[in-house]
């Protein structure tokens, strides 16, 4: 199906407000998903969609949940979703942590208490937009084996990070601490299409081709051996027992076999480049620029180049939907 970003946004809209949610979920949500799909992000665009309303059904996420954003500390937000989706949570707590880190330099926001589906980079490209400098960190379910274990203890468990770059597109990267998002080994899976070993193992803990093998009874693989098993330990920590929420083991045991979308929370930090820099900020981030350069010069891409050629083409040209997936959500307007 050959769709334009305006009709899957109407798709999208139509989807959530039939399953009850309120509209300040309906645009946080639907301009999430309808992002990663015109950035062919495919793992996180309107595939997700599918997620969404299986958790909603399972009793796992509130359609008309308010959040409540909680002036914590001078430097700290805090968010309670109180069992919503993540993405109003994080458009309605944004101003504080923006007028915070201009105050201070530095503040954080934790976002307490949601199902999580997005791609962190939706929410750091909202920062940088800011003139900001963002991280953000977030578990997941326990997928995912520690280096040298066959049991899965973490999430997927992604780090993002953004620097922002006047007059170019600014300097973001998100991936999972695992060896691939979740999401594309679903993808895999539906198309019936063996993954790349590396990937994952089978319940026996060994290599495997098959998504099936991983996703029942399988675990999933970090990136790096014991680099990546390192970096997902930390993402517990930093978004779990520090913000007062739950790691990706009790995630997973919350959902109690339902099969739904995380549920957890999320740290984001931002830093103030001109509270850091004062009148000399202009003059180094006119120095950054020579480190992008460099890593240009030396025949390598930058990460999210690919996501802005792919918004280009989408704006201009609509996206693409396999016949499969446009079916499936069509379904989601009959239950």
């Amino acid at each position: 199906m050959q769709l334009s970003l305006t009709d899957i946004r109407e798709l999208a809209e139509r989807i959530l407000r039939h399953h009850g949610f309120t509209e300040g979920h309906v645009q946080a949500v639907a301009d999430t998903v309808v992002r990663g799909q015109r950035d062919e992000c495919h793992s996180h665009g309107l595939y997700r969609l599918l997620g969404i309303v299986a958790t909603l059904k399972a009793g796992k996420g509130v359609a008309d949940a308010e959040p409540e954003v909680i002036d914590h500390a001078p430097a700290v937000v805090k968010v309670n979703a109180h069992g919503g989706f993540s993405p109003l949570s994080f458009r309605q707590g944004l101003p504080l942590l923006v007028d915070k880190a201009r105050s201070g330099g530095i503040a954080a926001m934790a976002i307490n208490n949601c199902v999580h589906f997005s791609a962190l980079w939706v929410e750091i490209e909202a920062l940088v937009e800011q003139g900001l400098v963002a991280m953000a960190f977030t578990p997941s379910h326990a997928w995912v084996a520690p280096a040298g274990g066959r049991k899965p203890v973490f999430g997927t468990n992604p780090i993002a990070f953004g620097w922002p770059r006047p007059g170019h597109t600014p300097y973001i990267f998100d991936f999972a601490t695992s060896a691939i998002a979740r999401g594309d080994i679903e993808l895999h899976r539906r198309a019936d299409k063996p993954i790349p070993l590396g990937w994952g193992v089978d319940a026996e803990g060994q290599p495997t081709t098959d998504a099936n093998a991983v996703i029942n009874g399988g675990s999933m693989l970090t990136f790096g051996g014991h680099k990546g098993s390192a970096l997902s330990a930390m993402v517990e920590l930093l978004a779990g027992p520090l913000i007062g929420d739950l790691t990706s083991a009790e995630s997973l045991a919350f959902d109690d076999g339902s099969r739904s979308l995380p549920y957890h929370g999320e740290l984001l930090v931002v830093f103030d480049p001109k509270r850091f820099l004062g009148d000399d900020c202009d003059t180094h981030l006119l120095r950054a620029e020579s480190l992008f350069e460099g890593i240009i010069d030396a025949g390598a891409r930058l990460p999210s180049q690919r996501r802005y050629e792919a918004r280009l083409r989408s704006e201009a040209q609509g996206v693409e939907l396999p016949d499969a997936l446009y079916a499936d959500l069509l379904k989601l307007l009959e239950a």
